[in-house]
């Protein structure tokens, strides 16, 4: 990081996450509960990216998200949900709410570290860059080169169906399903199901169930 990025962690046990981040290049601000992080936030503007964990006393992490998102001062704020809990549901569930990414416990520091410079990027070139309109034709041309079967596949995805329920639905084996996805993710560059989401979600192809 060129910057100095101030980081707020809410977490009721942050761990050695609070103590390693400084040594990375990020100025760290902790809150115990979504209640203490909302008026961290309320009062400080310096904030760059939220680290939110999902199982809190208080307000959970899925509360905390909306009010972020409901609040005009805080609503781009990047936030990444850390969760114990890898459920595609859940995850699709707080993606439609706002999160900007997820990452799950337990997990290993470059990986957290990957994820916030990643979303941090993502966060500032949506400020710098005004024009969407360009990005949204170049990634829609990204969809319309998925044939019609991986067009299915992706819109379950979407929906939160995990390999066997996709393989279910559209009566094809679980093997097929994985091979469709390794075409997707190629072909739309992503490397994970999260990725694929927050893509489909940038050019409004995420369903509503």
């Amino acid at each position: 990081m060129t910057d100095l990025c101030k980081v707020l962690l809410v977490d009721d046990n942050p761990k050695y996450v609070k103590d390693v981040l400084p040594y990375y290049g990020y100025d760290v601000v902790c809150a115990a509960d979504g209640r203490s992080a909302l008026q961290i936030l309320d009062n400080d503007n310096s904030i760059d990216i939220v680290l939110l964990d999902v199982m809190m006393p208080e307000m959970d992490g899925w509360e905390t998200l909306k009010r972020i998102r409901k609040n005009p001062s805080t609503e781009n704020i990047p936030v990444i949900m850390v969760t114990a809990v890898n459920e595609d549901q859940k995850m699709i569930s707080g993606l439609k709410i706002g999160a900007d990414d997820y990452i799950v416990k337990p997990f290993i520091l470059p990986n957290l570290l990957a994820r916030i410079e990643a979303v941090l990027r993502r966060s500032r070139r949506s400020f710098k860059i005004p024009a969407q309109n360009n990005v949204t034709i170049n990634k829609n041309n990204q969809f319309n080169s998925l044939t019609r079967r991986e067009k299915d596949v992706l819109l379950l995805v979407t929906q939160g169906e995990n390999n066997k329920s996709i393989a279910d639905k559209l009566v094809l084996s679980e093997v097929t399903v994985k091979t469709h996805l390794s075409s997707i993710f190629k072909k739309l560059n992503v490397t994970n199901r999260t990725q694929l989401v927050l893509l489909a979600m940038h050019v409004n192809l995420l369903e509503e169930k």
